[in-house]
């Protein structure tokens, strides 16, 4: 993985607009979990820490699926591609966090960096054809359909409830603690 320094590491803007300050904060979410992934090879992405089997390679697969699935289904009301599309979720709820243990290193980054790819494209066509209040295509039982804003509001909780699982992770690996990258 990418090691971030001091000087790339993302900041959401002090005063920029809700949108700049949404999309800064979801950023810094990223590179807080590719920078807590990097440099560990597979038994550093496989290690766990107590009575958790949530690992670092879990995290990797199951945000990429959360990037796929939150903007397929809540924007787009598709589903996710592969390869979450041959997953039965129903019998095999945790496949991504299981499935990790047999993807190695490389192909776990690749995939989450591909995920949020597909993200942000999506993001900057929507936010070009308008702002964070355009809703997306899902429509849920009672009829309402979420907005932007709310999509990438619940995709930052997401990450960032899992940025505590990958600091505790990482500290018993090889003791690297912290919230930002050495500067």
């Amino acid at each position: 993985m990418t090691e971030n320094t001091a000087e790339a590491w993302p900041e959401p803007p002090l005063a920029g607009t809700e949108a700049e300050a949404i999309l800064g904060a979801l950023e810094r979410q990223r590179a807080t979990l590719a920078w807590k992934c990097s440099g560990l090879d597979a038994s550093g992405l496989q290690a766990t820490v107590g009575a958790s089997t949530i690992t670092l390679g879990g995290l990797l697969k199951h945000l990429a699926h959360v990037e796929d699935s939150h903007f397929a289904r809540l924007w787009l009301a598709s589903a996710a591609g592969p390869p979450w599309d041959t997953v039965d979720w129903e019998s095999t709820p945790d496949w991504d966090y299981r499935s990790a243990a047999e993807d190695t290193p490389e192909r776990l980054l690749a995939l989450w960096q591909e995920s949020v790819a597909r993200s942000r494209a999506i993001v900057d066509k929507a936010l070009g054809a308008g702002g964070l209040d355009q809703l997306g295509a899902y429509t849920t039982r009672s009829g309402e359909r979420p907005n932007l804003r709310r999509i990438l509001l619940d995709l930052i909780e997401e990450y960032a409830r899992h940025a505590g699982h990958a600091d505790l992770i990482r500290e018993s690996v090889d003791g690297l603690t912290g919230e930002d990258p050495p500067r």
